[in-house]
């Protein structure tokens, strides 16, 4: 029901005589999907990338050079960064962080020092990180400014930063409540304000997107 918020969905549920029949089918489609979810991360193998949205796996193919480029950039970028400071742990790629329903692989993440200091050596499943970067791909842009820009924000990922490679544009959005408040327009690849909870410069962060990188 687009337009309706969770406690009127839940209020109109609550006044409907059909809600024994409701909440049951409910249960039973999550037990489903709780079975589901336990098989994928049972079976999901390091080799590939994959993760678990709303009941299916999704797999990803490889990504286009533009992307990787874009992606392996700030990634250096912001690893020297937390290193150099101690700040935390910066994970990337096929490092898997689990929310309470779905199972994802973000491009490049960020956790607070406190965080990572409990991670251990073997390891596969994190939890919700400080920030979130997605470099958007065709097949992937529907489903990170959807369903994961939704997600983050209810797991308290204080910042979310989606790349466009192709615009060559970053959207910053940083954590009001339990939503993420909207920047006033996305800004040039070449430019990350100091928001983040690395405390990065725009000078540090300058040709993110390599304007030599083609698809």
């Amino acid at each position: 029901m687009e337009g309706t918020t969770e406690a009127q969905l839940l209020e109109q549920l609550f006044r409907s005589p059909r809600l024994p029949v409701v909440a049951e089918e409910l249960g039973a489609r999550v037990a489903a999907e709780a079975a589901r979810r336990q098989q994928f991360i049972d079976t999901v193998l390091e080799s590939e990338k994959a993760e678990f949205i709303n009941g299916e796996k999704v797999v990803h193919s490889p990504v286009k050079f533009r992307h990787n480029a874009t992606a392996k950039r700030l990634l250096v970028l912001l690893d020297a960064h937390v290193n150099v400071h101690g700040l935390g742990y910066v994970g990337y790629e096929k490092l898997m962080v689990s929310l309470s329903r779905n199972d994802y692989e973000p491009d490049i993440c960020f956790f607070n020092a406190e965080t990572a200091a409990g991670f251990l050596p073997e390891q596969m499943r994190f939890p919700a990180p400080d920030l979130v970067v997605e470099v958007l791909s065709t097949s992937t842009a529907a489903n990170e400014r959807c369903i994961k820009f939704e997600d983050y924000a209810a797991h308290g990922v204080s910042e979310y930063w989606i790349i466009d490679p192709d615009a060559e544009t970053v959207e910053q959005y940083q954590l009001s409540g339990s939503t993420y408040a909207s920047p006033s327009k996305p800004k040039p690849a070449n430019y990350v304000a100091a928001s983040s909870p690395t405390s990065l410069s725009p000078s540090a962060l300058s040709s993110t997107t390599p304007s030599t990188a083609r698809p």
